[in-house]
């Protein structure tokens, strides 16, 4: 079965991360398939708006359990490597060219949430959870970082960066990062609303009206090329850091780090 399920209705391309059994967390196939399905929906004339999903109880969990025994053990090299195809992931999600809508079916967690933010439009079921807990494995969310902060402002990513809390649907609304919550027997409904609205605008304008937006809020994709190379090798560093192989051993082992003993 392939990480991610690519099928179109009528104009509308729907993304599904397809694997439940570890709430559709990341690892390199999810990332590679993902990234694929966003180059094909983007090169596709015939699609209008892109929906983004996941299957079963979750939106995503972050990263992959063996995914993150991988980073423990590779080279900050590597980790580099690594951390940038997940930001290039991100940068193309973020500058699709047609409109996206990230239909939150569940938790969404870590790199989870940097999808969230890269979407257009966002609706979340009134159960979902949220975090950014990569500080409690001695890590940063380096490579969301500028989309997370975009889409919540600063003032809310230094608590959320620096606590690693988890918050509900209902916050993630209150700070931009969802623009709707609903009952989760609503969430199609929802969803098909935001697609009726968009099938009013032409696909013209709403290229040029989304690179607007994000012009002028200061994000070319050339400049986040360059920031998210960046953040991709602040990330390998704290990987391989004496903290970051702490934190993420205690993690693997089911243990508590060495700063909270």
């Amino acid at each position: 079965m392939p990480a991610v399920e690519l099928t179109r209705h009528g104009t509308v391309a729907h993304l599904l991360m397809n694997r439940p059994e570890v709430h559709n967390a990341f690892d390199d196939a999810l990332i590679a398939d993902l990234t694929a399905a966003i180059d094909a929906v983007d090169a596709d004339p015939a699609v209008r708006a892109v929906v983004l999903t996941g299957a079963g109880a979750s939106f995503s969990a972050g990263a992959d359990l063996n995914w993150m025994r991988g980073m423990a053990s590779a080279s900050e090299a590597d980790n580099r490597a690594d951390s940038e195809r997940l930001a290039r992931l991100m940068r193309r999600l973020q500058f699709l060219s047609k409109p996206t809508v990230a239909r939150v079916n569940g938790a969404a967690f870590g790199g989870g949430v940097g999808l969230v933010a890269c979407c257009d439009i966002a609706i979340a079921s009134d159960g979902a959870k949220f975090a950014l807990s990569e500080v409690k494995l001695g890590l940063v969310p380096a490579v969301i970082s500028p989309y997370v902060i975009a889409a919540i402002g600063l003032r809310h990513a230094r608590r959320l960066f620096v606590t690693g809390e988890i918050f509900g649907a209902a916050a993630a609304r209150d700070m931009g990062l969802v623009h709707d919550t609903v009952p989760a027997e609503e969430l199609d409904a929802a969803v098909e609303r935001v697609l009726g609205l968009l099938t009013k605008g032409g696909p013209v304008a709403q290229r040029e009206a989304k690179q607007l937006a994000l012009g002028m809020g200061g994000m070319t994709e050339t400049d986040m090329e360059r920031v998210d190379a960046q953040n991709a090798a602040l990330i390998a560093r704290l990987r391989v850091s004496s903290e970051g192989q702490d934190g993420l051993s205690a993690f693997l082992n089911k243990d508590q780090p060495s700063w909270t003993k």
